[in-house]
């Protein structure tokens, strides 16, 4: 079945131009003006209307056990609401539990996305250590199409890297050619600060952000971004919540280190005043971390953003309801930590940066498309509209409004982060592996649709630099 979409305007990273796309077999395979319909063809009527890359996700949490529960959405309901507002693919994470080969826990991953209606892959934590883990990481580049690992430096006495683990996965990494990606809070002091805020007697959601200051995060992302400066590996950190982690990132950058950024839309909108709710469902199911900050924070993500320093938008989207929330009624440590956004994140994205000016379209394509694609290696078969690529694609009208709430969003959770907003620029149409899955506020997906995407690995820096020795010319190295 083709789809034609027909007198859009294309909105790519690098350039904006009129033009129709034609989808045939999963694929665009024709972009110019005037283009006509094979017989049979689903024509969308683009006019007045953005043609854009699907969003690709690189953080979230679908079905993931963690805190003694389980997330509420499922690898089916998560992407069906992503594709409802123009997310056409997600980066999950497998989270093997300390001990367990994380090759059998990335098989486990696989398992409960094959209901996935929108494409997927996946980035593998490394929890522990041993001679299975170095292994293990090899078959997974080499015959699974991962090409990150992530590390994740708090949660003490669960699923926390020491650095001697990072140290070792890190070196890894390097060997086989691929991205450490990092959370960053010293897990040592939030541990610490937990315990005595809770022995002051705050028990309640606002203890929370006080037990996480943007202090601890700012160490743990500058201790990371160093160590992967001696051991020449390329990191990416994860869902920065404050200045002084974009401070690390951007002192890092300037001096020609290949570290990369990525912001949460909700740590970009939703201030710490939330914590302070007096009711404590609304306050909890704020609860995530790192914590939502001061507008200080939110005002210099921003410009983190805009200046390049950060080069991605995710959601970090892993959520748990009012009932699961409530499992840390009487002690905030037992919250589960989580909030959702993958239905939301372009939209609030446009309201608040195309629409106040702080981001071009172009901007905005390549912060929730092209870059993600680019960095994790899957670009140009992903974040751009052309001929070859895959025809992943959301039609985006600028003067659609919808107030968004929990009554009505495709989110399997009970609340919602963006609780109110009216965002004005949405998702008309959703187009997935070349079919339209969404359209007009309707979903038409097919379970176990999506598709699991390889990542190839990158050269590694040594493999590099001995080809530069043999053919004694310059070589394009990923540090």
């Amino acid at each position: 079945m083709a789809v034609l979409i027909k007198g859009g305007t294309v909105v790519n990273a690098d350039r904006t131009f009129r033009a129709d796309v034609l989808c045939e077999d999963g694929l665009v395979t024709a972009v110019g003006e005037g283009l006509d319909a094979p017989g049979g063809a689903t024509v969308v009527d683009a006019g007045g209307q953005y043609v854009m890359p699907g969003g690709i996700d690189p953080h979230t949490h679908m079905q993931l056990p963690f805190m003694g529960t389980v997330a509420s959405d499922d690898f089916y309901s998560g992407t069906a609401a992503g594709l409802a507002g123009g997310t056409t693919m997600i980066i999950d994470f497998v989270i093997p539990s300390p001990q367990t080969r994380i090759l059998e826990a990335y098989q486990q991953w696989r398992e409960w996305a094959e209901k996935s209606v929108a494409d997927y892959s996946f980035h593998v934590a490394i929890t522990w250590w041993d001679e299975s883990v170095h292994a293990d990481m090899g078959t997974l580049v080499e015959n699974h199409g991962v090409n990150s690992f992530k590390h994740f430096m708090a949660y003490k006495n669960a699923i926390m890297c020491d650095d001697e683990t990072l140290v070792n996965s890190f070196t890894r990494a390097r060997e086989l050619g691929a991205i450490c990606t990092v959370h960053a809070e010293n897990g040592d002091l939030v541990f610490r600060l937990q315990k005595d805020i809770y022995d002051k007697g705050i028990t309640g959601p606002e203890g929370h952000p006080l037990s996480r200051p943007p202090e601890v995060e700012g160490e743990a992302a500058n201790r990371a971004i160093r160590i992967a400066e001696v051991l020449k590996v390329p990191l990416y950190v994860v869902h920065n919540s404050c200045r002084q982690s974009l401070e690390a990132i951007t002192r890092a950058r300037n001096e020609g280190q290949r570290v990369f950024g990525e912001v949460l839309a909700g740590h970009l909108l939703v201030d710490d005043s939330v914590y302070r709710n007096t009711d404590f469902e609304t306050a909890a199911a704020h609860v995530m971390s790192p914590p939502f900050r001061s507008a200080e924070h939110q005002a210099a993500l921003w410009r983190g953003l805009q200046a390049g320093n950060l080069q991605t938008t995710a959601t970090d989207h892993c959520c748990f309801c009012a009932d699961q929330k409530a499992m840390g009624k009487d002690d905030f440590r037992n919250i589960p930590n989580g909030t959702g956004g993958v239905e939301n994140r372009l939209e609030v994205l446009w309201e608040h940066g195309v629409r106040t000016g702080k981001l071009t379209m172009n901007e905005f394509v390549r912060v929730t498309s092209t870059n993600t694609a680019q960095i994790f290696n899957i670009y140009p078969r992903k974040g751009v509209v052309a001929v070859g690529a895959d025809a992943d694609i959301v039609v985006w009208d600028p003067e659609a409004s919808k107030t968004i709430s929990a009554k009505t969003h495709k989110q399997n959770v009970d609340y919602n982060i963006f609780e109110g907003m009216t965002v004005t620029g949405c998702a008309s149409h959703t187009i997935s592996n070349g079919k339209v899955v969404f359209a007009n506020g309707e979903l038409d997906v097919e379970r176990g649709a999506g598709r699991y995407v390889d990542r190839p690995a990158y050269a590694s820096y040594y493999e590099a630099l001995q080809l530069k020795a043999r053919y004694e010319e310059p070589v394009a190295v990923q540090r």
